[in-house]
């Protein structure tokens, strides 16, 4: 009995070791935030207080502190992993952003962002990281107070944590719904709070996406729509790229030769035209076409879930519509792609394989094209959704071709790390490539005699170690860097288009414009116009307003940043 009693006495240390390591995978990362000077304390107060609920069960069950801190320390601490993994690639917090982009990517894409990202510095930053946890695991030992005392702590503890509710209703009479959100923001910071506040808003939107599936047909149409072409038979085509920046095209003054095939292209046809200064507001796909096929833009993100997309437009106007996509669409998952390719009139999915990273060629969309070209519809519309540049950069071209060209660091217009250099090549072979698929569907276009038009866009740029001190991989919002944003736009018109069509778009090819208003200049280009048609927002209408190119995400209060006074 005394050395039960002796065993079952209060320590300071197994308290202090118990909150260490309860705390220690949100509020690491979190102290290292603010003495780093990213950020304020409030990220690590957060931490600490939501961490401490863990605390609850083991005063309550000192018996059982081993077993709790174990499944806490296999599961929480794993899921940890991710946030900090992400901070040391991207110098950023996991946010509820990254976690939409993330749960919208497939198993093959999360797998290429895993090998395109690893390093030795990750490793060793995430090894020391998990041996400091597991040492602090083999520090935890029940804590033994009185039965009074550990009901009191813990309802201290829970008081604490939910009193931002209790602030926002009593308070800042706020509603439960805003308050509960609330409290989500707050618990944000910590694990596994963080991944499962991301997962219900991500489920949440999935939803909407489901319901305006369901229910289409009742979205209102376009008031007072009028085509000024009539009945004349025509075919427009939309090529959507993908993760293609400008500045590595030569044909914008890149100095590699990347594009050689475009620019012959541009050489034999007067009326190709290469708009110069064009920008994308989201450096990630379905935000950026949630506004660019649709009415919305940065700031009404929320418009392309009350008013008709390009798609539904077009067949207002009475086009047979046609997507045709590269893009992986095994399961059809349900994403905003699904969405927006569903309500087009046929669909063709040509990536079906189990692994992105397979040589699933951007090639694969000519036959369908020429099949849709030929489709006997006086008045068609066709979206092509390429695959384009899309990491891993190596997979998106032929290794054994013309197009695996470039191999060391002969012509990289700056010093570069060796470690750098394959991956930097491989999206310069990446981009020649996309040259060879991009000019292959202007000249299928322009052998079918089809009236009409095509216009290429990439939907977001790429950043690959172009931006000084070119350190930068990829594309992040929080971090943005111009070149994540510059995209090619690009357009050509049959002659017979040409001739009932007169214009002067080169006049406008120097003109700051931000794809977020693309249905306006397509409607223009198309000689639609409706209530919602705004001429100002056009590219190649004459009335055209140069307006603040905003970029940033649209949900954070402080989230939109004027594209140009970016510094880099």
């Amino acid at each position: 009995m005394l050395n039960i009693k002796a065993t079952n006495k209060f320590s300071w240390s197994a308290l202090i070791f118990n909150i260490l390591f309860f705390t220690y995978f949100s509020s690491a990362l979190q102290l290292y935030i603010f003495l780093s000077g990213h950020s304020n304390a409030i990220g690590l107060r957060d931490s600490i207080i939501y961490s401490l609920i863990w605390l609850i069960p083991v005063l309550i069950f000192p018996d059982y502190t081993r077993k709790i801190a174990t499944i806490f320390g296999l599961i929480v601490g794993c899921l940890s992993l991710v946030s900090v993994g992400y901070f040391v690639i991207y110098r950023q917090e996991f946010s509820q952003s990254v976690f939409f982009v993330m749960a919208e990517s497939n198993y093959s894409e999360s797998s290429e962002f895993v090998q395109q990202y690893f390093s030795i510095k990750l490793v060793i930053v995430l090894i020391i990281y998990s041996l400091m946890g597991v040492y602090l695991w083999s520090k935890v030992r029940p804590v033994y107070i009185k039965t009074s005392t550990k009901w009191i702590v813990s309802l201290l503890i829970a008081i604490y944590a939910i009193m931002p509710v209790f602030i926002s209703v009593i308070i800042k009479k706020s509603s439960i719904e805003k308050a509960g959100t609330h409290l989500l923001t707050r618990m944000e910071t910590t694990v596994p709070w963080q991944l499962i506040n991301s997962y219900l808003a991500y489920r949440s939107q999935l939803k909407n996406m489901e319901d305006i599936l369901n229910h289409l047909d009742t979205l209102p149409p376009v008031e007072n729509l009028k085509d000024a072409n009539g009945n004349t038979p025509r075919t427009l085509v939309l090529v959507i790229g993908e993760s293609t920046t400008r500045n590595r095209m030569s044909i914008y003054g890149y100095g590699r030769n990347t594009t050689p095939q475009i620019e012959q292209f541009k050489k034999d046809n007067a009326d190709f035209v290469v708009f110069n200064d064009v920008v994308s507001s989201r450096p990630y796909t379905i935000e950026i076409l949630q506004q660019a096929l649709t009415f919305a833009d940065e700031k009404h993100p929320d418009l392309y879930l009350k008013t008709p997309s390009l798609i539904n437009l077009m067949k207002q106007a009475g086009y047979k519509t046609f997507w045709i996509t590269n893009q992986q669409t095994m399961t059809k998952r349900n994403t905003m792609l699904t969405m927006f390719s569903k309500q087009a009139d046929e669909q063709f999915y040509m990536n079906n394989d189990r692994n992105q990273s397979s040589r699933q060629y951007d090639e694969s969309v000519f036959e369908p094209f020429k099949k849709v070209l030929a489709d006997n519809a006086e008045k068609k519309f066709i979206v092509i959704h390429l695959l384009g540049t899309h990491m891993k950069y190596e997979f998106r071209y032929p290794k054994d071709g013309k197009y695996d060209r470039f191999k060391d660091k002969e012509s990289i217009p700056y010093p570069l790390d060796d470690d750098k250099v394959d991956v930097y090549n491989s999206y310069d072979n990446a981009i020649s490539y996309n040259d060879y698929v991009t000019t292959t569907l202007f000249n299928i276009f322009k052998n079918s005699k089809e009236n009409g038009f095509m216009l290429y866009f990439s939907d977001h740029g790429e950043d690959v170690y172009q931006t000084p001190p070119h350190n930068v991989l990829g594309r992040n919002e929080k971090a943005p860097t111009k070149t994540m944003y510059t995209v090619p736009f690009m357009l050509w018109q049959s002659p017979t288009w040409v001739a009932t069509h007169p214009n002067n778009y080169q006049a406008y090819v120097d003109r700051k414009f931000n794809t977020q208003d693309l249905i306006h200049t397509w409607s223009d280009l198309a000689g639609l116009s409706y209530n919602l048609y705004v001429p100002e927002k056009s590219i190649v209408n004459p009335n055209f307003h140069e307006s603040i190119r905003w970029i940033g995400d649209p949900y954070d209060k402080n989230g939109l940043i004027d594209f140009d006074k970016l510094t880099k």
